[in-house]
């Protein structure tokens, strides 16, 4: 499973408890009890990832910048709102209250400049995470007792990278719609994540990623359609130059990257196609050379292209193999889409129609 490369850790973390709402900085190892439905359970568990960028502003003074960070919080938002019992509703905080506590409070907190300074000065990319837990001492199966946000935030090099393998793995599934638990970020969705990297490494030791098909595991192989890989979206560009995005459903996290990369590649002038791809058509396509590649989209790697992905059957026989073909124009569009998005957040590019690029000074 992909992990990041070169992580810098901010001194201070955050946390904020929904029912008092009470705010604290906390020192990093600050760490919650022991004795807690969230540790036990894994109860109260959602989080958010989110893409930021510091640098100095016109005046000099240090800002944070984020690209569609409304879209993280409302996904955030939904997470709260799921692992929260109905009768605790009124406790999910609105997307200003969120932006409030994650950037006037945590990020501009002054004991958190001089990390976000070397951040700036650096150029480096920044993480911001908030995450629920239960802060009750108490094993009880129940909605949570205390429930609050915690944050941290870092700085890093890469995570996931090229060139990367990958392997579909039917016989696992990440998540079942009727829950409604596959679109929203909630810890008890990624032990299927990793246990799928583990049998993709069966098949191919050097594999770094795994690829779900949906939670029919019962219908016919051919038919069960392409989801997500373990940690990341999918896209798959195409010979004739068109690039297919996975639609959003039950099974399906709501990608902000990718609503940024597709909008890029709209605006370069290339195809963008929202339907379905089933096992039978990847199979197929691949053996006949039609795909260019089969990419892994997401928040902290942006977009990284499978160099050789092995399209496995429920007993791990190989029914094709898809490998990147680096010299096609859609796959260098691809690549330059990825350097696109980071340098909006770099101002260095212009966001396309539909992105929402917003600054935020910190002192």
């Amino acid at each position: 499973m992909a992990g990041f490369e070169g992580i810098q850790w901010a001194d201070r973390q955050m946390r904020f408890l929904l029912g008092e709402k009470q705010f604290d900085l906390l020192e990093p190892d600050s760490k919650v009890p022991a004795v807690s439905r969230s540790i036990h359970y894994g109860l109260c568990l959602c989080f958010e990832g989110i893409r930021f960028f510091c640098r100095k502003g016109r005046d000099g003074r240090l800002e944070a910048v984020f690209l569609n960070l409304e879209r993280n919080l409302q996904r955030f938002r939904r997470g709260i709102a799921f692992i929260l019992g109905s009768t605790q509703q009124a406790m999910v905080p609105t997307a200003a209250e969120l932006t409030d506590l994650l950037v006037g409070r945590f990020l501009a907190a002054p004991e958190m400049r001089g990390f976000l300074g070397r951040m700036a000065e650096l150029g480096a990319q920044g993480y911001l995470r908030p995450f629920t837990v239960d802060e009750e001492q108490s094993i009880g199966v129940t909605f949570p007792g205390k429930p609050g946000i915690r944050a941290v935030v870092c700085s890093y090099d890469r995570y996931l990278g090229e060139p990367f393998a990958g392997v579909v793995v039917p016989q696992l599934v990440r998540a079942v719609g009727a829950n409604g638990t596959g679109c929203l970020k909630l810890g008890v969705n990624y032990l299927m994540s990793v246990k799928a990297v583990d049998a993709a490494k069966k098949v191919l030791p050097q594999a770094a990623s795994a690829l779900f098909l949906d939670d029919r595991p019962q219908a016919r192989l051919e038919d069960r359609a392409v989801t997500e890989w373990d940690s990341s979206c999918c896209l798959v560009a195409l010979r004739d130059g068109t690039v297919v995005k996975i639609p959003e459903g039950n099974l399906i996290l709501p990608s902000v990257t990718i609503v940024g990369i597709c909008s890029i590649l709209r605006q370069a002038g290339v195809k963008v196609q929202e339907r379905d791809v089933t096992f039978g058509e990847l199979v197929d396509r691949a053996n006949a050379n039609e795909i260019v590649a089969v990419c892994s989209i997401g928040t902290a790697g942006i977009l990284n292209r499978c160099q050789k992905l092995l399209l496995a059957d429920m007993q791990g026989k190989i029914r094709g193999t898809q490998q990147a073909d680096p010299e096609h124009e859609v796959y260098r569009a691809l690549g330059e889409a990825r350097t696109t998005y980071w340098n909006i957040y770099r101002g260095e590019a212009e966001p396309p129609a539909g992105l929402e690029l917003r600054r935020f000074p910190l002192g």
